[in-house]
């Protein structure tokens, strides 16, 4: 166990701790100069707090712990479903109290993003409109692929391309796995279209977007008026209509207040998610609604083109049952990085 983890689960068990308490308790040989070092990592990293000053300090545990504690994802799912230790209901805090009082990303994060999106700024400048144009076309038919593997769409990226520029369909597959790719561009289209639609970002808005996914489907559309279960894990969403609605609403304000533009675009990805408003096609419109706050400022879009369905998935349901963003960040980080080095 590594000297972080041993510090951690020390305060745990002790909290209000001074460093030297820790250097006895641990026990490890290391001086109090290197135990110093490792709780600065850890208040740069929310994983604890301290009060005090001097010899007075005293170290805690974070209320953003959960969000930003470390958990080796595959490690984590070596677990049957039953037996996880999980939050199995709607967790309120999260979206009230933790997520306002806190930034997503660390320095060195928003450095990165920033460093990027000036790259992607840089490289627009230099393309024709009609260069644009094709590189986000390109973006379009990858994202509709992609969001629509994830859902378990079962076209090819080939396929995919065919299907969206020349309308023809694949043989062998489902007419609802056609409709569900051409939902996805007729959905991108809109928001390029209609870059501003989603600011500010209100319920009403994203029930559009998600109606505009699951036309021609055999999906209800507007907010949920029953329970809906999820597959791979025992976290129960709300399941009340009034409740879902006013939950979505304090998601929109929250996203809303954010200065930050990738919180806004990773807090629309996870907390539509996590909030799943509708009885299905959840997912397709975070990654839709995400997308449109991207290009609304002029950031670049994402395709998770290159991302693998099951980690996207695991992911997400680490957020569901533990309420922890780590993996889904670092998804979302990833992913950015891809499509400014990609298309543009």
């Amino acid at each position: 166990m590594n000297i972080e983890k041993l510090i951690i689960e020390f305060i745990v068990q002790n909290p209000d701790c001074s460093s030297n308490v820790i250097l006895q308790g641990i026990n490890t040989g290391k001086s109090l100069a290197t135990i110093k070092r490792v709780l600065s990592k850890l208040i740069s990293e929310k994983l604890i707090i301290s009060t005090g000053k001097g010899k007075a300090t005293r170290y805690s545990l974070s209320p953003l712990y959960k969000l930003f504690e470390k958990i080796e994802i595959d490690k984590y799912f070596l677990k049957e479903i039953d037996d996880r230790t999980i939050i199995e209901n709607f967790n309120f805090s999260v979206l009230t109290e933790i997520l306002p009082n806190t930034n997503l990303f660390s320095e060195n994060e928003i450095k990165f993003l920033t460093k990027l999106q000036g790259e992607f700024t840089q490289n627009i400048s230099e393309m024709s409109d009609f260069q644009y144009k094709k590189e986000l076309e390109r973006l379009a038919i990858d994202l509709s692929w992609k969001s629509s593997q994830i859902e378990g769409n079962t076209y090819s990226l080939l396929e995919t391309e065919k299907l969206l520029k020349e309308k023809e369909a694949a043989t062998g597959k489902s007419k609802d796995e056609a409709i569900m790719l051409l939902n996805h561009k007729d959905a991108i289209d809109f928001i390029v279209d209609n870059p501003d639609y989603l600011s500010p970002l209100t319920v009403s808005k994203i029930e559009d977007i998600h109606s505009v996914l699951i036309k021609e489907l055999a999906v209800d559309r507007n907010i949920r008026k029953s329970r809906v279960g999820i597959s791979g894990t025992n976290y129960k969403p709300l399941d009340n209509e009034f409740q879902i609605r006013e939950t979505l609403f304090e998601m929109c304000k929250l996203i809303n207040k954010k200065e930050n533009i990738f919180e806004q675009a990773l807090l629309a990805l996870v907390l539509i998610s996590y909030i799943q408003p509708f009885v299905d096609g959840n997912k397709r419109t975070a990654r839709i609604v995400s997308n449109a706050i991207l290009m609304n400022n002029r950031y670049c879009p994402i395709s998770f083109r290159t991302v693998d369905s099951m980690d996207y998935k695991k992911a997400m349901l680490l957020f569901y049952e533990q309420n922890n963003i780590t993996a889904f960040k670092d998804i979302f980080i990833g992913q950015f990085q891809f499509a400014v080095k990609t298309y543009f």
